[in-house]
């Protein structure tokens, strides 16, 4: 059986009998060349498959991009959160508040955002103890009114020997004058006004006070009745307190620290 075969684009052709042939086309006697394998044993060909080995590298690297995708993810849904919740709507908040100041008993209020001094802030009017010291210093009230200021507000300490005579709750006229100039500047002010009474621990027996809580009330109320029935200070702003010896400033161990605790303090409160 012959072994060759004629092919006219001049390639190999391979056949079981281990040896391949080719015929020149440009030979016209159709001369075919024989190789022949080289001897020796045969030596197997090993297919190697494909290295996986850098493409799974290669994916492992690029794993951060999940973690990355999904930080950028939450970013944009809390920036989308915070820009939904700065746009608050007006008539529900009021609605809101409404309904929170019914259940405690006060009315709801919706304060505006102008930018202007809120009055509801706990704090005083500009200026106020500046014009309390002037006063005090301009009239030489040093020695019978000082000035706290605390938590509460400012407290105008008043003693009682401008203010009334031993054991009586009588105002003279030398304290109607001294209350008239401090009312010029109570006046302006839109805080409440508390009228506080007290007194030493030397107990009082009399017709007409029989204990230092009458005393103490009495010169309170004495002392806010002429600011708002002389002074026309609103009457819905003041307010009268009697502490008897209860709440002293200073010791009643000397006569000075008595004659310090009886007094009537004009309290200020913080609006």
């Amino acid at each position: 059986m012959s072994l060759r075969r004629e092919t006219n684009d001049g390639s190999f052709n391979r056949r079981n009998s281990g040896f391949a042939s080719w015929r020149n086309p440009l030979d016209g006697k159709g001369a075919t060349v024989k190789s022949y394998p080289p001897k020796g044993p045969r030596k197997n060909i090993v297919t190697r498959e494909p290295d996986e080995t850098f493409s799974a590298e290669d994916s492992d690297k690029d794993r951060y991009l999940i973690t990355y995708a999904d930080l950028i993810t939450l970013l944009l849904g809390l920036f989308i959160i915070l820009y939904a919740i700065s746009k608050v709507d007006s008539g529900k908040y009021a609605k809101m508040v409404t309904a929170i100041g019914n259940t405690f008993g006060r009315s709801g209020q919706v304060l505006e955002s102008s930018g202007k001094f809120d009055s509801n802030v706990p704090v005083q009017p500009a200026g106020l103890k500046e014009n309390l010291n002037r006063l005090v210093n301009e009239y030489d009230y040093s020695g019978h009114i000082t000035l706290e200021e605390n938590e509460r507000g400012i407290t105008i300490h008043i003693l009682d020997d401008i203010l009334f005579q031993s054991g009586k709750a009588d105002l003279s006229d030398e304290s109607k004058l001294m209350l008239h100039r401090l009312a010029i500047i109570l006046k302006e002010l839109p805080n409440d006004l508390r009228v506080e009474g007290h007194s030493d621990d030397v107990p009082i027996h009399s017709s007409v006070f029989p204990s230092n809580w009458h005393l103490s009330v009495a010169r309170a109320l004495n002392t806010a009745y002429y600011l708002v029935n002389d002074e026309h200070l609103p009457p819905e702003k003041v307010s009268i307190v009697g502490n008897s010896e209860y709440k002293p400033i200073a010791s009643n161990d000397t006569p000075k620290g008595r004659a310090s605790n009886r007094r009537v303090d004009i309290v200020i409160i913080k609006k």
